[in-house]
């Protein structure tokens, strides 16, 4: 995979799968623009990248406001000229079970992991379908296929994730653009880090691989779905979970 001259832009960057999809864009040869809420992981990460020879911008956002979307893009097309790439991975939790999660939990969740996507793909297809090259990879999760109790909002955002791809992927196939989303399943990273040992042996016995996946697994997808070898390949969800979740 060659994604040299390709420029790429990563939600939520800094950290977790984030932060590994963008080294891995990066190694094939992708300039990165590593966005996060947290400034400091997003310098981290990009400054990691250039010290390695790739080319790296940082930029703070917060993806539920179209206001810091549009700063995304206008600083991209400014810094590199072009947008060929973008991964929608931002996301955030806020379980609790439905009979107690509130409506500030709900929102805020689906405003980030949903729309958040939504306005990411908005502004960058414009560029895109100028150029007549794009991919759009978007980061749902198992969960949004199965559901999973105390994550009513979560899989409620991660399912209208597989659509929102399904429904891009329609609208711009023409256009040489395709769109893919990657369910990852129980993921090593510092938001499942979190969990009691109870719940993780809970989920070890639900993946028939019988560990844990790396952040490293979804950055591979991830780079394939980005690069030409995929470019008849659209409107899929891919799962990266150990054989957790078949269909």
């Amino acid at each position: 995979m060659d994604l040299s001259e390709k420029i790429a832009i990563v939600t939520g960057g800094g950290q977790g799968i984030g932060r590994e999809v963008s080294l891995k864009l990066s190694q094939v040869g992708a300039s990165i623009v590593v966005c996060d809420i947290n400034l400091e992981t997003a310098k981290i990460v990009s400054d990691n990248i250039k010290a390695n020879g790739g080319k790296s911008i940082a930029i703070q956002a917060n993806i539920a406001s179209t206001q810091d979307v549009n700063e995304i893009v206008n600083q991209t097309l400014s810094s590199f000229n072009r947008i060929d790439i973008l991964v929608n991975n931002a996301g955030i939790t806020r379980d609790n079970l439905i009979l107690r999660m509130s409506e500030i939990d709900w929102d805020q969740v689906l405003a980030i992991n949903l729309k958040g996507a939504f306005l990411c793909t908005q502004a960058v297809l414009k560029a895109m379908i100028k150029q007549r090259w794009g991919r759009i990879i978007n980061i749902a999760s198992v969960v949004g296929r199965m559901g999973n109790a105390g994550q009513a909002n979560y899989a409620s955002a991660k399912a209208g994730l597989i659509g929102l791809t399904k429904s891009i992927a329609k609208e711009v196939a023409s256009r040489n653009i395709t769109a893919n989303a990657i369910a990852p399943g129980f993921i090593d990273t510092g938001m499942t880090s979190k969990l009691s040992d109870n719940v993780k042996q809970e989920a070890l016995r639900q993946i028939p691989i019988g560990a844990f996946g790396q952040p490293a697994d979804v950055a591979n997808a991830v780079a394939f779905f980005a690069s030409e070898e995929s470019h008849y390949i659209t409107g899929q969800v891919l799962n990266v979970d150990g054989g957790m979740f078949m269909a």
